[in-house]
């Protein structure tokens, strides 16, 4: 490693903001409240809380202690960490796990740039009134050179934080967190005062029990979990490289879980009140349910068409709309710097100095992320391969440990820290039977609904962006590049170890 001594995070609070800051992400805002609404039933969306609510202690919780501890022992990123506990040979898979975060990267600045955008243009435009305006804001932004533009400031300004280091990501985090935090809770009070928002929290939190049977919805749940904690990313492994000794991992992992959902609740019932309270004066439940479940081009119809019009109908609308696109921006850049650092970090313990660790990854990433910019296409297809392939990342962060030993791993690295709660063998039990089971359920799952519902005529056809085989094809060349590179890539990385651990 390039660096003469190992940096920290300056306290417990300087790291947990920092994973707050990648596990409160779009995904919260953008996604979340999408996806509650296709999961809901006639009377509301709360058996689909309930079972996301277990997902995060049966998925989410497991998996982020199993980073914590990981990152801690490792004291090096993903690749590095995955060399020395789990052994030279899989270093490959820790490979997989950082090109995965990189990939999602490469789009993720892309849709930070839209929240820049339209942050910007609520600032200085009158909102839209209409659905064909609003569309008509969307499409003249994507019609020109914007998202390529707006990409590149986004990483732009990532760079400029990472490139300092640990110390300017914890004092983004300290600064970015609260100030979401404190944007959320104000657009919430702001729309519990609309006449007809409690018509939407209501049917937020209201549970239709026959929903329970239908196995889309545990799958569903389950996937945004994983998706929206950033558990098994990678991501609170690299964090956790830096984190100090004397701080446990298991605190640490249901303070984000439970911030990171508590964020999304509340992040739900903004849009569900205010969705209910516009909408509600002249449709049905059914007619404003369906306005919520529609995804639009790359998933940007709610958020990104739909809101800024019901802003518009609302006194102090155009405030209300800035506020919330600027903390949709804040959520947006704190994961991305996160994934910013995890490529950065890759890259130093392959012995890259930062600076130009920082450059060549930034780079990169704004180039290969240029594609996903320009054509919705194919951001669609990167979100879909790559969002999938966090499953069969999340059982490669429980290999890496069952790999270690388990018993041993807890015991040593976990259940060892004065002060900290033990994981006992419960959590064993859940890394090395129940998390490899969820994922192959949920891969099976994404497999079937992409051969019968998203390509059923095509599935066996790489270049349609939501086949089968487009999944098989790029995860292949990129597992058969690090298994090629395996060997080399370890002893690349083994000859940079951190002194002293």
């Amino acid at each position: 490693m390039s660096d003469s001594q190992q940096p920290q995070f300056s306290s417990r609070w300087g790291l947990i903001l920092s994973v707050l800051g990648i596990a409160v992400g779009t995904g919260n805002i953008w996604r979340f409240p999408r996806i509650a609404a296709q999961n809901a039933g006639d009377d509301g969306a709360g058996a689909f809380l309930l079972v996301w609510l277990l997902f995060l202690f049966v998925w989410s919780v497991p998996l982020i202690i199993a980073e914590y501890a990981l990152g801690k022992k490792g004291r090096m990123g993903v690749v590095g960490t995955f060399t020395r506990l789990a052994g030279e040979k899989y270093t490959w898979m820790g490979g997989f796990v950082g090109f995965v975060a990189a990939a999602i990267m490469f789009y993720y600045s892309v849709v930070a740039g839209w929240c820049i955008y339209y942050f910007v243009h609520t600032l200085t435009t009158p909102l839209p009134l209409t659905a064909e305006s609003a569309s008509a804001v969307w499409d003249t932004f994507q019609g020109g050179m914007g998202p390529i533009g707006f990409h590149a400031i986004a990483m732009g300004v990532g760079a400029f934080v990472v490139i300092r280091g640990i110390s300017a990501i914890e004092k983004a985090n300290r600064f970015l967190i609260p100030a979401l935090l404190s944007i959320v809770v104000i657009a919430v009070v702001r729309t519990l005062t609309l006449d007809g928002a409690m018509d939407g929290v209501r049917f937020l939190f209201t549970p239709s029990w026959d929903t329970l049977a239908n196995p889309r919805l545990w799958l569903e749940a389950l996937t945004q979990n994983a998706w929206d904690t950033g558990a098994g990313w990678g991501l609170i492994l690299t964090y956790a490289c830096y984190m100090q000794a004397k701080h446990g991992a298991v605190k640490n992992a249901f303070i984000t879980g439970v911030g990171n959902n508590t964020v999304s609740l509340l992040s739900a019932t903004v849009i569900f009140g205010t969705v209910f309270a516009i909408l509600g004066q002249n449709m049905g439940d059914a007619e404003v349910l369906a306005v919520m479940q529609t995804s639009g081009p790359a998933s940007t119809g709610l958020t990104f068409q739909w809101m800024p019009q019901l802003f518009a109908q609302m006194g102090f609308g155009r405030v209300l709309a800035s506020l919330f696109f600027l903390g949709l921006s804040f959520a947006a850049f704190s994961s991305l710097i996160s994934m910013i650092e995890l490529s950065t970090r890759i890259v130093v313990d392959a012995g890259v100095s930062r600076p130009q660790a920082v450059g060549g990854v930034c780079l990169v990433g704004f180039i290969l992320g240029v594609p996903s910019a320009m054509n919705l296409d194919i951001f669609a297809n990167q979100d879909f391969v790559w969002g999938v392939g966090l499953m069969l990342c999340g059982s490669f962060v429980a290999f890496a440990v069952m790999r270690y030993g388990l018993p041993q791993f807890r015991t040593e690295i976990i259940d060892s820290v004065e002060g900290d709660w033990n994981a006992g063998p419960v959590w064993d039990f859940v890394i090395s039977r129940v998390v490899p089971s969820l994922a192959v359920v949920l891969l099976g799952w994404w497999f079937y609904l992409s051969a019968t519902t998203y390509a059923p005529d095509t599935w066996y056809n790489p270049f349609d962006p939501f086949s089968v085989m487009t999944i098989l094809v790029q995860w292949g060349i990129v597992l058969g590049a690090f298994l090629f590179f395996n060997k080399w890539l370890a002893r690349r990385t083994l000859a940079n170890v951190p002194p002293g651990t």
